[in-house]
């Protein structure tokens, strides 16, 4: 039988937003970006209370299909306990349906908040391998997951195993401190869902063998070598199939290639991520996103998850 935390246990969270695939790096690399949520957890005597404030105040929902809280729940059940009652309160920066990771990063709130309350008791808490394993079942891919838990760039990968469960993984990448970092991001939203039934079941021998040229590439230009990124983001595997559904992003990410900016649709978009070895971007660069309805600005590489014991974010 599990055990019950004790009633009257708070912890706060600070996770980050997070850009998947890189451009050729389908489903395996991932980068946190310097964009957090912040998430309170207390313990009660019973019932569910969920408020979110930002980003999806108003549209997501506040039971227990919140994906903090199922986040929670799966976490609590890793270790083998439960809670009587929950208040969950989200004050949310990571802007939803843009590719940022918005949903990686409410799940492993929810599981790192675990940790923040079993802290205080003497049960074990979750390991950074198992909040990767468990984000990414939610997901069913570890790219963003890992990025929100381990921070910086990562390298991550998925084991199949006949009759079982997928096991997940990540390394931590060290990223070129001369990279920069320009998201653009729209107002228009999009489905990331709906974005992956563009992509085709099966792909020739030599789109493969480009994708995996570049995928590899991309980790030496990312750590060591920026000044390959140009050539190391491009992809043949799924943005060029997602443009159609995302005119304004592809166009967007085709400008700023032009230009000779190492950009990349920012997971399955419509945000789009800018490398530059230069700390500006270009006037003319910036006036095309503004007109296009792009936000972009400089961001800072995300930090790992944090949690804290006995501390609440005000409400």
């Amino acid at each position: 039988m599990a055990g019950s935390l004790p009633i009257g246990l708070a912890t706060s969270v600070s996770v980050a937003a997070s850009s998947a695939n890189l451009g050729p790096g389908f489903d395996s690399l991932g980068l946190a970006l310097g964009l957090y949520d912040e998430v309170s957890v207390e313990t009660t005597a019973s019932g569910l209370v969920v408020e979110v404030e930002g980003e999806g105040a108003g549209q997501v929902p506040l039971t227990s299909d919140h994906l903090v809280v199922q986040g929670i729940r799966r976490g609590l059940q890793a270790a083998g306990l439960d809670a009587p009652g929950l208040v969950v309160r989200c004050r949310n920066a990571i802007p939803h349906q843009r590719g940022l990771g918005s949903s990686a990063a409410a799940v492993v709130a929810g599981l790192a908040a675990v940790n923040g309350l079993v802290a205080q008791t003497e049960s074990q808490t979750l390991t950074q391998d198992q909040l990767i394993q468990l984000a990414s079942e939610f997901e069913g891919h570890p790219d963003n997951a890992a990025a929100a838990v381990l921070g910086g760039a990562v390298v991550s990968w998925t084991q199949d195993s006949a009759g079982a469960a997928p096991d997940y993984a990540a390394v931590p990448l060290r990223l070129h401190p001369g990279i920069h970092l320009f998201p653009a991001i729209p107002q228009r939203r999009s489905s990331t869902a709906e974005t992956r039934m563009l992509l085709p079941e099966q792909i020739s021998h030599r789109d493969a063998r480009f994708n995996l040229s570049r995928a590899a590439l991309l980790v030496v230009a990312l750590s060591e070598r920026p000044d390959l990124l140009l050539t190391a983001t491009e992809d043949v595997l799924h943005q060029p199939q997602r443009a159609a559904a995302q005119p304004e992003s592809a166009a967007y990410l085709a400008l700023l290639r032009r230009h000779g900016i190492a950009a990349v649709l920012s997971g399955a978009g419509p945000a789009v991520i800018a490398f530059s070895t230069e700390p500006r971007l270009p006037t003319e660069v910036l006036g095309e996103g503004a007109a296009r309805g792009f936000a972009v600005a400089e961001m800072a590489v995300g930090d790992a998850v944090r949690w804290n014991s006995g501390v609440v974010v005000p409400s």
